[in-house]
Formats: structure tokens, sequence, C-alpha cells
């Protein structure tokens, strides 16, 4: 644990030290952060660091920090000892940032009408969805994880219950099982509250009122309860689930915090929390639960009309669909979002068919990963082979993030094939009916938990580890057949810091060991002033030959600056001088600017490559001040385009 919090210190350090740090909490693979002051954030530092497998910052002050499981619980450990609590301890102040966040947007979108808003209602939503169950996660694998052995162990024993230890074994299961499942709502309800700056017992009894049968009662009174069709009443117990308690502790968080203004602090605590709960409750009951019961209802029907259907091809077109666009949510920090969707399900089904599907994303990325190690030997590049041994193990069973930051995501093209190949195993977990108990786990250790669906559970298992097989090669033969060697050598060319290259030889040296050389300096690309009698430089180093095979054939000082050329290529590195980075003004500039230049320019920071007239991967790169940025140039108007694009970045950044 010593070792643990040297590495978790010298995190917070780049986090802008403890000041800075509002809140501190940990899903299964990263460590979520709440700042107080982002430009204190050193994400550069942040990204460089080897137990960082990745960092997403999509939200203002929000930092999710990718370390992998178990070893990220054992980070927010650290972090709670050293006094950085969670989000219940900075409720207040977590409302005072979402406000300072509005202010920020509407300045942004009033000083700049034309730029679109990064952080989009639909996102926000998903993201607080996540908020609210992360926490939970570990609550949602253990109760699914018993249903799964449970039904296991009833088909593998038919006679359990006659036999007494295995009997025993098989209630506690469901005891555990039943102690989560049951009472869903109360812990959505204590998790929202403290989410939303509500107190959280009142959210969770909040919450286990949507469960209980008092609510039937009300129903028929009121006539809204059919007696002959609980479950098409308009109002019912669980009408609604999980998304009409979100709903109705936001609305209770509201009326607390008036009321908690009105009242003298000598009546607040005996007064505010009753006329919290009957202000809302009455409202919840009447309004909410029967609005939310359509949409979760609508929800519900539009999952069961495409996983469910009768139909084999939409049951393998949703899957393939499903499985093929995952990672994408993965890697943007999204998935969570889609806890919604698994719990409508699981409430009204008792068990969950988008999953399964899902669950392939993972499997696809393995394959893919082993054709880039296949690949990555051949060129020598053992950095990438050290980085892809470390990760798979985590891949196979089932934490993808590790390949997504560290190999996949990177590369560009097997990111894509990863999910390809994925498609394939989740169409057929989706034909074939596969369904899972809950909800988390993934890869091999998934196998426990896909045991529901109409096949029983033995054949969901057979059939689920089938589809894992399967996403393993295709992603494996689509990234071999699609992603070349070569791609590869440019990847790693470019990821290698100007100011690591080695120092190599003069050019005077270098042409009178080798006059034949095709790697001489493009002298027309060089102005006169600069050229010696052979139209070479000669007191400038060129740099030797790189392992991975790319060759920066010459090379000359340009205001302090390297400036490579290879072929049709011109390259040149930039120090960002603007105390804001890379942000969307600037960066929305410069693609307008590269399209205009009409070639093809590339950006290399922190490790990573970004397509110039791409908003999204500029923004992904988390260039801050001081970051050297490595501009490439391709194409027969390299020297015009550079140019340009460096007035700009002169100019700009």
């Amino acid at each position: 644990m010593s070792d643990y919090k040297k590495q978790v210190a010298e995190i917070i350090s780049c986090l802008g030290g403890t000041d800075n740090i509002s809140s501190v909490s940990n899903c299964m693979t990263r460590l979520r952060v709440s700042v107080r002051d982002e430009a204190a954030v050193n994400e550069a530092g942040l990204q460089s660091r080897e137990d960082v497998l990745g960092l997403v910052h999509d939200r203002p002050f929000a930092y999710e920090i990718v370390i992998g499981p178990g070893k990220c619980r054992k980070y927010a450990d650290c972090c709670r000892e050293m006094g950085l609590g969670g989000a219940k301890e900075h409720a207040d102040e977590a409302e005072g940032l979402n406000q300072q966040k509005d202010k920020n947007n509407r300045r942004n979108k009033n000083s700049n009408p034309k730029e679109p808003s990064e952080d989009t209602a639909f996102k926000s939503a998903l993201k607080t969805i996540g908020d609210i169950f992360v926490p939970l996660l570990p609550g949602v694998i253990a109760a699914g994880l018993c249903t799964g052995f449970a039904s296991l162990l009833r088909q593998a024993v038919p006679g359990y219950a006659d036999i007494r230890a295995v009997s025993i074994l098989y209630d506690v299961l469901s005891l555990i099982s039943v102690a989560f499942m049951s009472y869903i709502t109360a812990w959505a309800g204590y998790r929202a509250a403290e989410r939303f700056g509500a107190t959280p017992v009142l959210g969770g009894m909040l919450g286990m009122i949507t469960s209980l049968d008092g609510i039937n009662s009300i129903a028929m009174q009121i006539g809204l309860y059919r007696a002959d069709a609980p479950l098409e009443s308009i109002l019912r117990n669980g009408r609604g689930g999980v998304l009409a308690v979100i709903f109705g502790v936001l609305l209770l968080s509201r009326i607390e915090k008036w009321i908690r203004s009105k009242l003298p602090d000598s009546l607040d605590v005996i007064f505010t929390p009753l006329l919290s709960l009957l202000l809302c409750a009455i409202p919840y009951i009447l309004i909410l639960m029967p609005l939310l019961g359509l949409v979760s209802g609508g929800i519900e029907w539009v999952i069961s009309e495409l996983c469910l259907s009768r139909n084999i091809f939409i049951r393998g077109i949703t899957g393939f669909i499903s499985a093929a666009l995952f990672l994408p949510l993965v890697a943007s920090g999204m998935h969570h979002g889609l806890i919604a969707l698994y719990t409508v399900q699981l409430e009204s089904l008792g068990y969950i068919t988008l999953y399964p599907a899902l669950a392939m994303a993972g499997a696809g990325q393995v394959g893919a990963a082993l054709a880039i190690r296949k690949k990555a030997k051949r060129a020598e590049d053992s950095r990438l082979c050290s980085v892809i041994d470390g990760a798979l193990p985590a891949g196979i069973l089932g934490v993808g993030e590790p390949l997504v930051y560290g190999v996949t995501l990177p590369l560009g093209k097997p990111f894509f094939t990863a999910g390809i190949g994925a498609g394939v195993g989740g169409a057929l977990v989706m034909i074939m009916e596969v369904a899972s108990t809950t909800w988390g786990p993934s890869g091999v250790l998934g196998v426990f938990v896909m045991t529901a669906g109409p096949q029983g559970a033995f054949k969901s298992v057979l059939i689920y580890m089938a589809a894992l097989l399967i996403s393993y090669i295709c992603g494996y033969l689509i990234t071999d057949l699609t992603f070349d060697e070569n791609e590869l050598r440019v990847h790693h060319r470019e990821a290698v810091p100007s100011g690591e290259l080695p120092a190599g030889k003069l050019v005077s040296d270098k042409l009178s060991s080798d006059e034949s050389s095709s790697d001489k300096l493009p002298t027309d690309k060089l102005p006169s002033d600069e050229r010696s009698a052979d139209g070479l430089s000669t007191d400038k180093p060129v740099p030797d030959r790189l392992p991975s095979g790319g060759i920066p054939v010459g090379r000359r000082v340009h205001r302090g600056e390297l400036l490579f050329f290879d072929g049709d290529d011109l390259s040149f590195t930039y120090t960002i001088k603007d105390p804001a980075g890379i942000h969307a003004r600037p960066a929305a500039e410069l693609v307008k600017a590269v399209k205009k230049s009409g070639c093809n320019v590339t950006v290399t920071a922190n490790g990573k490559t970004a397509a110039a007239d791409s908003l999204a991967q500029l923004m992904d790169l988390g260039a801050v001040c001081g970051t050297e940025l490595l501009i490439t140039t391709e194409g027969p108007d390299a020297s015009e385009g550079l140019a340009s694009i460096k007035a700009f970045l002169e100019e700009n950044l």
C-alpha cells in the first residue's frame, strides 16, 4: 500500500494538489475526480504516467483516470485516507461547480455562437445516470453472480432441495440476489440524493416507497389500478422503476433546499425532512410514477422489439450494431449511461438481453490486439509488445480499458476493426437469445452471469463462450488483413518525441559515407540562403535510421525548431504558449485552416496522433500550455501547407 500511496501522491500533484480536489470516487477501472480549477491540472503529466492507462475529460471540472481493475479501488482508498472524500461530503460544492459550468457554457456560447456545445443535455443525462449507478456496481455484480450460480446449481443438481447442504447454499445465493434486486429502487434513491445534493436517507425512503404495496392501495382508491391485469395498471407498485426514482429525487432535492432556505435553523432538523417528503411524495406518486412508467414501458418495448424479435435477421443486426458501437462509448466514458436500459429490462423481464452482445466488444479487441502484437514483433517494436502483453490478461477477463487506451485507440484503425469483430459475436448471442442476470462482468468472467434466456443456463453459457471465441478470431483476422505493418511503423515514428531522436551524423559525413543513399535531403525545399555549395546545410546533424524503420532524411534548425523532410512529407515542432492549451475555439479554427491548405496534416502530442481536420481528435490530445506538438504535412503542397499552419499556430497558440 505504501507504493500505492506514493503513486497516488504523484497523481494528486498532477491534479493540482489536494486543495484543488473537491471529490474522489471510483468505478471498476477508473478513478473519478472533481477539481476546483482545471487550469491547475497537468493533463500531459497524467497521461505520461505508466500507471495511467487513459484519461477522460469530457465534462468541466471532472476527470476520469483509467487505472485498471482492483488497483483503482486501492488508489481511491489512499485518497480517502488523505482526507479526499466522496461526493456526499462535497454535494454543495459540486452544485456550485455545476452552476459555474453553466455560466462558462453560456459565456462561451455567447462569445462564439457558431461553436457547438460539447456537453449536450443527452450526454450529461447519461453521465448523471452513470454517476448514480457506478457506486452500486459491486452490489449489482454480486447479486447477478449469485443469480447465475443459483441457476447453474438448479440445473446441475435437479434434486438440490433434498440435499441439505446444497439446498442451504442455493437459499443463501438467492437471498443475496433478492437483497439487492428487491430494493434496487431504494439503493438508486439513496445514490441519486447524494448526486443531487438531497439528504441521502430521504432519497432512499422515496425509492423504497416506489416498491411498497401501499402504492396499489392508493391506485385503487383513485381508479388507476386494474385488479384483473395489475401489470397494465396506470399506477402500481414499482411503476416507473429507477427512472421514476431519479426524477423524484431530483424534485426532492429542489424542495428540500427551498424549505431549508425558508425555515429557521432551530426548526430545520425537525420539519425539513417531514415537509420535504410530504410535498414530494404526492406529485411523485400521482404524476411522476405514471409518467415515467410510460417512458420505462416504451424503452422496454423498443429493446424487446429489437433484441427479442421473432425475426432472427433483426436480432442479428441489432446484436452486430450494438457490439460494434460499444467501444466508442467505453472510450468516451459514456458506457455507464446504458445502465438505464439494463435496469429497465431487468426490472420488467428479470434478465438482460442487450448486455451479452455488448460484452463481445472486449473480445473483438483482444483479437485485434493479438494481430497487432504479431505485427509489432515483426517491426521490432518491443514497447508496443510489452503494452499488449500487460493489457491482454485484463482484456480476456473482461476489462477493456487497458487495450482501448493503450493499444487500439492510439493506432486508430484497429479500434474500428475490433468493433467489427465484436459485432459478429454480438450477432450470434443476440440471434440465440442469450441473456444475462446482471451487467458488469464480461469476457471470461461473464460466463457466470450468461445463464438466463430461453436456451437454459448451460446452453446459454456454451453459446456465449462460442461467441467469445468467434469475436477473438474475427477481430484478429479483420485487423490482420486491414492493418499494414507500415502503418505501425509510421505511428511509432510519429509517436517518438523529436527531442528524443538520436543525434546522428553531420550531413557532410553522411553523404561522404554513402553518396548513393536515397535518404538525401530534398534540396528544392530548402531556402536558398540556407543551402551550401551542394545544396545542403553542412553543419546540422541528420538523425540515424529509427528502429521502427521511419527515416527522417534530413533536418535543419528553423527558428529554434527541428524541421524534418521525408519525401513529400514535411514536419516541424511547436510548443504551445496559450495558457489554456488547445481548446475549442483555436482547435475549430485550426481545422478550417487545415482544410483550406489542401494537404493532409497530423498533430502528435503526448504519445497520440490526431488528424488536424478533426476537432474531436485534436481535443482528445489533451495538449496544454508547454506541450510540444509535432506537425506533419503530407502531399505535393506540403511546403505551402506548412507555412500557413505554422503561421496560424504562432498567432493563435
